[in-house]
């Protein structure tokens, strides 16, 4: 086991993770200070970096033709700049007390320790696998990085059956549906929710349960997988639940993913509730003055709510990222929050949400009101107007914005953008019926529809 050598008084910035957060940090970084005056050293354990992985599923589909069309920024590129980015490398060891860390090459199996000055933990979130038997079958996949991605295409091409289970119906379990009927599979979607997409109140996720049967799918909610049951070759060949058995020559998991701190734990660092790192506004790990961490290992503050939570999303991450790399690199930034917002679709139907869902504000101890509307995302007479329905929570008394649920066809998802910015604001629902919104027939009717719910939710919440 070799240790790094001399650096000649540079600094030394150690990033693990080559994706999103870590290498606009370590991207960032350079930005700020040359080679002359800090060495970057990141590490991956896999074989690409700076890539989408919110893309997989629409490469999986075949929308996107090319895995290298993911790829925002090469090793090669990445190297260019100065930062020693080494592939196929894992960090197995974070010794805090005297820093360096501990890596092995995944190929070789050598194993180095490397000292730093500054370091990024940036390692990501890894799938939900169900603790039951077959869980780890030849034929079971999950979908998290691009060489997941890589892994069940390969299995697409030489599954000989057609038939495909997913379980879980959150974002990932139904893009993933999607993508496989695309791929002219039968997909039975299992999910342990009333409805799917649990990010949306049941009322509103029934709207994606129809919209998921209109492609063919077949929804099974209410039910949770208890054993994949595999084939004399090993290979999946049904999943069970206690009262059912669906045949599957081919299982994804998209039950969603945990933060992947293992690593960090062991280092003794703080860790919150849903087990992701801690960090305060400079995204600096609570309680170490030269540790940073971002991305889809970490937790972060909810704006709406005041709490801590955990929402692994690129664009958490590359923000993330951007805030580390400028505090490393000896400027000042944070990030400050987050209000919860995601958009999906399936198919045609276009899915969105922003702040707290109704069991959220309940949780909290939030009083509230909703309206639910329906309305077209463009004038009713412009052609290609298409309904959309809008669920809007606000604060009894104060009227104060809460959360935004639409769900729609195509030009419904982004209006969730005008709610984002008002959550963000701490707009009331009577202050957004007042916002100058664009406005002609080909693009909206005369009154917004997310503005239409604020009329309603201003009405619901005024004292009698």
């Amino acid at each position: 086991m070799s240790m790094s050598g001399a650096r000649g008084g540079r600094e030394r910035l150690v990033v693990i993770g080559g994706d999103a957060a870590g290498m606009s940090a370590a991207s960032q970084a350079r930005r700020l200070r040359g080679p002359g005056e800090l060495e970057i050293v990141a590490f991956e354990r896999g074989h690409f970096s700076s890539y989408s992985a919110c893309g997989i599923p629409y490469w999986v589909g075949g929308d996107v033709a090319e895995r290298d069309r993911l790829i925002a920024r090469t090793p090669e590129e990445h190297r260019a700049r100065d930062i020693d980015l080494r592939m196929r490398t894992e960090v197995t060891e974070i010794d805090v007390a005297r820093g360096r860390v501990r890596a092995r090459d995944v190929d070789s199996g050598d194993e180095s320790w490397t000292s730093y000055d500054k370091l990024v933990i940036a390692t990501g979130a890894r799938p939900i696998r169900p603790d039951m038997p077959g869980a780890d079958a030849p034929g079971v996949h999950g979908v998290q990085t691009l060489d997941d991605g890589q892994a069940l295409l390969d299995s697409l091409a030489h599954t000989r059956g057609r038939r495909a289970v997913v379980v879980g119906a959150g974002y990932i379990g139904v893009e993933m549906a999607e993508a496989l009927i695309n791929r002219g599979f039968e997909v039975t979607v299992v999910n342990r929710g009333k409805e799917p997409m649990s990010t949306l109140d049941p009322d509103m996720g029934r709207l994606v349960h129809r919209a998921l049967e209109g492609l063919g799918i077949t929804m099974v909610n209410n039910a949770e997988v208890t054993k994949v049951h595999t084939g004399e070759d090993g290979r999946v060949r049904a999943v069970a639940t206690e009262d059912a058995e669906f045949p599957a020559d081919l299982v994804v998991l998209g039950i969603g993913v945990r933060p992947q701190t293992a690593l960090a734990e062991a280092a003794g660092l703080p860790l919150g509730t849903h087990r992701g790192l801690l960090t305060d506004l400079a995204m600096r790990v609570r309680g170490h003055e030269n540790i940073w961490a971002g991305g889809d290992c970490v937790e972060v503050l909810n704006l709406v709510s005041g709490q801590e939570q955990y929402v692994p999303l690129g664009t958490h991450a590359n923000k993330h990222g951007q805030v580390i790399g400028t505090n490393a690199g000896g400027g000042y930034a944070t990030f400050p929050g987050v209000v919860g917002t995601a958009v999906s679709k399936v198919c045609d139907l276009e899915i969105a949400r922003t702040g707290l869902r109704e069991k959220d504000a309940h949780r909290v101890g939030l009083r509230y009101e909703t309206v639910t509307i329906e309305s077209t995302t463009r004038a009713g007479y412009y052609p290609g107007a298409s309904p959309m329905t809008v669920k809007m929570l606000a604060e009894r008394r104060t009227g104060r914005l809460l959360g935004v649920q639409i769900v729609g066809r195509e030009g419904a998802a982004k209006r969730v953008d005008i709610a984002a910015v008002a959550l963000t604001a701490q707009m009331t629902v009577e202050q957004m019926t007042a916002l100058d919104l664009g406005y002609a027939p080909p693009f909206s009717p005369v009154w917004d529809p997310v503005l239409v719910a604020a009329r309603k939710a201003t009405a619901k919440v005024r004292p009698r």
